[in-house]
């Protein structure tokens, strides 16, 4: 990409429902990380990240989703898309607002990004 790219400061923990309630545990009560307020989401302080644990019924294993943040995500869009990566936004509602730029995107291995428009 022309425009720069760089890791987001979320990252989101994909959880089945029968695992949810263990899963948050062990971040709060085992590895004690400082839970975060904010959002409707259970989330953590992960170093300078914030590591969101969503419970999310139908799926039956956990996943790990990242993100990516470019000052341009039209020219970025279009780069990844013409490097043959795979785009699919409806895998998660995305805000519906004009001050919302970003889409959902792969890498070769199925891992999910949240590839947005922000100031990097």
């Amino acid at each position: 990409m022309t425009g720069t790219a760089v890791g987001g400061l979320n990252i989101a923990m994909k959880v089945p429902t029968h695992q949810y309630e263990a899963v948050v545990a062990f971040y709060r009560d085992i590895l004690k990380l400082p839970e975060l307020e904010g959002g409707s989401d259970v989330s953590f302080a992960y170093g300078p990240n914030r590591l969101w644990i969503d419970n999310v019924p139908q799926m039956s294993q956990a996943e790990l989703w990242l993100e990516l943040v470019t000052p341009d995500f039209d020219e970025a869009a279009a780069t990844l898309e013409a490097a043959g990566v795979t785009r699919n936004d409806g895998i998660e509602p995305l805000p519906n607002s004009e001050s919302f730029r970003g889409g959902w995107v792969f890498n070769p291995a199925g891992i999910v990004h949240l590839l947005k428009q922000s100031k990097v």
